[in-house]
């Protein structure tokens, strides 16, 4: 277990323009060559966009680009014709595959908090596509079989124990609250990387709010 804390993501952004980026993995001008992946996850980054504020239009390709809006509202435009409002508690996902652009703002009156997970496909190219799931219930997992990958959400109480997923690749990601994993307490922004994970529990010791990836 890889346990990475808050305070040492890379900071990104433009404070200036009403966006705070914190990237887990390496980004932009912050270049790591041993922490460019895991598994098929090669970004999880947390973003704070001010009322107004946001990403002009910008390509992504050969990505699986997943979306978890923490509070506020996320309105997302993208060249394959979609724009869609996206509120706490939804998962987004937009497959970049041969090529699309997209924005991404805050219209509302509110601050925007969300995360934003990147992940590898297993096979480049083919036709960009665009999904939404509004209130995703902790009982059902989220599958992006292109990446060979399923993002669990877990929303405990304190004192609550859930099973971490046996696989070859467990990224567990804290939104919010405190979470016993293993042997380690995990604060928000906190995150653990899991190899070959069998066994694992974690247990609320505060009300929490987890994402979990289970990846092959």
């Amino acid at each position: 277990m890889d346990v990475r804390r808050a305070d040492e993501r890379y900071p990104g952004g433009d404070r200036s323009a009403g966006i705070e980026s914190h990237h887990a993995f390496s980004f932009g001008t912050h270049y790591d060559p041993d922490n460019l992946r895991f598994g098929a996850l090669i970004a999880c980054n947390e973003e704070r966009l001010a009322p107004g504020a946001g990403f002009d239009e910008h390509p992504h390709s050969h990505t699986e680009i997943v979306t978890w809006v923490v509070e506020g509202e996320l309105t997302h435009r993208d060249t394959a014709g979609h724009e869609t409002l996206v509120r706490a508690g939804d998962v987004q996902r937009l497959s970049s595959a041969g090529g699309v652009r997209h924005v991404e703002r805050n219209d509302g009156s509110a601050p925007l908090t969300f995360v934003q997970m990147w992940l590898t496909p297993r096979e480049p190219g083919g036709d960009p596509s665009y999904e939404i799931v509004r209130g995703i219930a902790d009982s059902t997992p989220y599958a992006v079989p292109e990446a060979g990958a399923v993002l669990h959400v877990r929303r405990l109480t304190a004192g609550e124990r859930t099973a971490v997923p046996d696989a070859a690749h467990v990224y567990v990601h804290v939104v919010r609250g405190d979470v016993r994993l293993g042997d380690e307490e995990l604060g928000p922004g906190d995150a653990a990387r899991v190899t070959d994970a069998e066994g694992v529990d974690a247990v609320a010791l505060t009300p929490a709010e987890v994402l979990v990836w289970e990846m092959t």
